[in-house]
């Protein structure tokens, strides 16, 4: 069973990691769908995102869920419904990436991102990273730069999932702290809408070239005026 790695950060938070290598025909026949996700899974006209959706339900089912719990709301944030179950875990982040994929239940609120690194993120940098931010990033080595630029963007994908609001933008509402790549951690400045609020961002790395994000609510939230 390719359960790639189970991260328990605390005893109320949970990240559980599939390695993809099964086909879809053998993922399909291990899963059973509720009828808004088999219509979901129809329509997916990429096989591996086929076979990723499906290895999400496999990481469900090993949390004590199934895809009979898990609902969408109208912004494609998705949601447990942990009634009547005997597990703490009550919120619920989902990502993959090529052959990777992985979940985080918690009781906090939470999210989670993979990313592959790559040099196309370079040309994207300016998109996400402030013009102050990405001078400074830009005379490091160029290894640990797309690493970085790698972890800010899942940082800030992660802090978007939990948030989920619309006009939030990665460049001008979201900063991430300055990093090591050996800190694992750092945190996370969100300015929207008149209030500011921090975020505890985790990171590392899966294989060699993949990069695991998660991020939590600080709930220090100022309101400005």
């Amino acid at each position: 069973m390719p359960l790639y790695k189970t991260i328990q950060h605390n005893s109320n938070t949970q990240i559980l990691i599939w390695n993809i290598t099964e086909s879809f025909e053998q993922l399909n026949q291990e899963v059973q769908l509720n009828e808004k996700s088999q219509l979901r899974l129809n329509g997916m006209k990429s096989e591996m995102h086929q076979r990723a959706f499906l290895s999400v339900r496999k990481l469900l089912e090993l949390a004590g869920y199934s895809d009979f719990d898990l609902e969408y709301d109208e912004f494609g944030k998705p949601h447990l419904h942990s009634k009547n179950r005997h597990t703490e875990f009550t919120e619920v982040s989902i990502t993959h990436s090529h052959h990777f994929s992985a979940i985080i239940v918690s009781n906090e609120a939470v999210g989670i991102d993979i990313e592959m690194q790559r040099e196309k993120i370079l040309k994207i940098a300016h998109k996400f990273v402030n013009d102050e931010e990405l001078s400074r990033l830009q005379k490091t080595d160029l290894t640990d730069y797309i690493k970085k630029l790698t972890v800010k963007w899942g940082a800030k994908e992660a802090l978007f999932k939990i948030k989920n609001e619309k006009g939030i933008s990665f460049k001008d509402h979201i900063q991430v702290v300055p990093f090591e790549l050996n800190q694992t951690q750092t945190t996370a400045d969100l300015n929207f809408n008149g209030a500011k609020q921090k975020f505890n961002i985790h990171f590392s790395e899966l294989d060699a070239n993949f990069t695991l994000v998660y991020a939590f609510e600080n709930n220090d939230t100022i309101q400005e005026h």
